[in-house]
């Protein structure tokens, strides 16, 4: 079905377009992980959570499966002005907008309706993802592969411009073609040089390997900057495989620190996939690895219900979250894949991978650690009832000292501290599962170095501080009641506003 068209205003002058725009610092919250790296740090000291400040709707029309809530909602983003920028889901299986709103307040400052149509090819409602540059510039999905772009995030009243990494005299001349059958499928992920990059699929009569319009676009993943200037090569051509079908569905892209390299996932026609690094001007294949499960050799399950995407650490290290092969084999658990920057040494791995992007927490504000690394990795690190013992935790991980798996039969990274969580869950609590809890519900937790402390989400409804100093969970504050839901981003702003995201709403939690 055709998305509704969005009508346009018009498009801002020369000065949108000069390349003599004063650029700017760092957004506070850039993307989804807070930066092209997905590191997930805090760019300021969190506010203690005492309450929540306020609330704002993430979708206006839940579509329950069940009691569950299945929808990966996308990931807010923060200007250094303390505005936040919120993806909003207008119907019950499609339509998107976005609400800038005062980080402080949630006061409504203006919102923008998008005529993107959601990728389809996944039973969960996959992602929405905004992104902010340099500049102050707002990147957001639109129709048919298209980018729209605002040229002051801060600012109500200014009008859009569309850009199309494959041509804009292309896209209005088969506005129909391309709106049906190539969408955005992945976050956006802004570069140093305020390049958006996305991963986008084609979808024809065999879907993925059918040309679509004169470009004749594949599955692929494309870079285009706020000029219209855009770059694409598919999946098939990157992976260097006539069995690579697309990038994987949620895989934001990450850049590399020095902006000269872009890892992505490619999926595979019959399950498994890569791991590559495109150079970032030529999107030539640098580095591939094909993933695997660690422990059986098999190839590693690349799902499109995964919103794992890489993490790079500042020693140019990459982490990336895949499920375990049989998938009920690990406890359904999955690995944290580790590798070098060039992807051709595996290194320890972490216990839990399934649907997690790590986040990054520098060694130097943990006076108590006495290890060889200069960072540790948080991630989720739930033993789901029904194939482990229910007992779903949070690690802190150490990457480079090894310690035997816990529910498996290889050496894993270490955990340097976990924390079980807090509430039980009356669903699995019984004689087989006596201490079973909810699930940590993050896909990206928040990190702050200044207090030491980690923010997560919990399927209890609440949003917890863990302080990696004590290893206590130290403060809580109740968002809504339980709900099961797909895991969700905790994001923090400028001013230590911290939000997490629970049944279909965004909360912003301070003192």
């Amino acid at each position: 079905m055709t998305p509704p068209s969005l009508v346009l205003p018009t498009v801002i002058g020369a000065a949108f377009l000069s390349s003599c725009c004063p650029a700017q610092s760092q957004p506070a919250w850039a993307c989804y992980g807070g930066s092209a790296q997905h590191r997930s740090v805090s760019p300021a000291a969190t506010q203690p959570l005492n309450r929540v400040l306020w609330w704002a709707p993430v979708d206006l029309s839940p579509d329950y499966q069940g009691s569950i809530l299945a929808a990966h909602y996308g990931s807010a983003v923060i200007t250094k002005g303390n505005t936040i920028i919120v993806p909003v889901k207008t119907g019950t299986s499609d339509g998107f907008r976005i609400d800038a709103r005062n980080g402080t307040t949630g006061d409504l400052l203006y919102s923008l309706d998008s005529d993107y149509s959601v990728a389809t090819g996944s039973s969960w409602l996959p992602s929405y993802g905004p992104a902010l540059d340099h500049q102050n510039q707002l990147f957001m999905p639109g129709a048919g592969g298209t980018i729209l772009v605002r040229k002051n995030a801060d600012a109500a009243g200014i009008g859009l411009m569309r850009v199309v990494f494959y041509g804009v005299d292309n896209f209005n001349a088969q506005k129909n073609i391309f709106a049906n059958y190539v969408k955005i499928s992945t976050p956006l992920t802004v570069d140093g040089k305020d390049n958006a990059w996305f991963g986008f699929r084609t979808y024809g009569q065999a879907e993925d390997e059918t040309p679509i319009g004169r470009p004749g676009l594949l599955s692929g993943i494309a870079r285009v900057d706020s000029k219209g200037n855009g770059v694409w090569k598919s999946a098939k051509a990157i992976a260097g495989d006539p069995d690579a079908l697309r990038i994987q569905m949620q895989c934001a892209p990450a850049i590399s620190g020095d902006n000269s390299l872009v890892y992505i996932a490619i999926q595979l026609r019959y399950g498994g996939g890569y791991l590559v690094a495109i150079d970032s001007t030529t999107l030539e294949t640098k580095y591939r690895v094909r993933l695997l499960d660690p422990d059986t050799g098999n190839d590693a399950i690349v799902t499109n219900q995964s919103s794992a995407s890489p993490t790079i650490g500042p020693d140019g290290d990459v982490y990336f979250g895949v499920l375990s092969n049989p998938e009920q084999g690990h406890n359904k658990r999955g690995y944290m894949l580790h590798f070098d920057k060039t992807l051709a040494t595996l290194k320890l791995c972490g216990s839990f991978g399934w649907d997690s992007t790590a986040s990054l927490i520098p060694t130097s504000t943990l006076p108590g650690y006495k290890g060889p690394s200069s960072y540790l990795l948080v991630t989720k690190y739930n033993n789901y009832a029904g194939f482990g013992d229910g007992i779903n935790k949070v690690a802190l991980l150490d990457p480079n000292v090894p310690m035997p798996d816990p529910v498996g039969s290889i050496n894993v990274m270490s955990e340097v501290e976990t924390m079980p969580g807090i509430t039980q869950d009356p669903t699995w609590v019984s004689p087989e599962y006596p201490n079973a809890v909810y699930e940590w519900c993050v896909n990206a937790a928040a990190v702050d170095p200044a207090s030491h402390s980690v923010l997560i989400n919990s399927e209890d409804g609440r949003l917890y501080r863990w302080d990696l100093l004590k290893n206590e969970i130290t403060e809580g504050v109740l968002m809504e009641g339980p709900r099961g839901q797909a895991y969700t981003p905790v994001i923090s702003g400028p001013t230590g506003i911290s939000y997490a995201i629970n049944n279909g709403k965004l909360f912003a939690i301070g003192k």
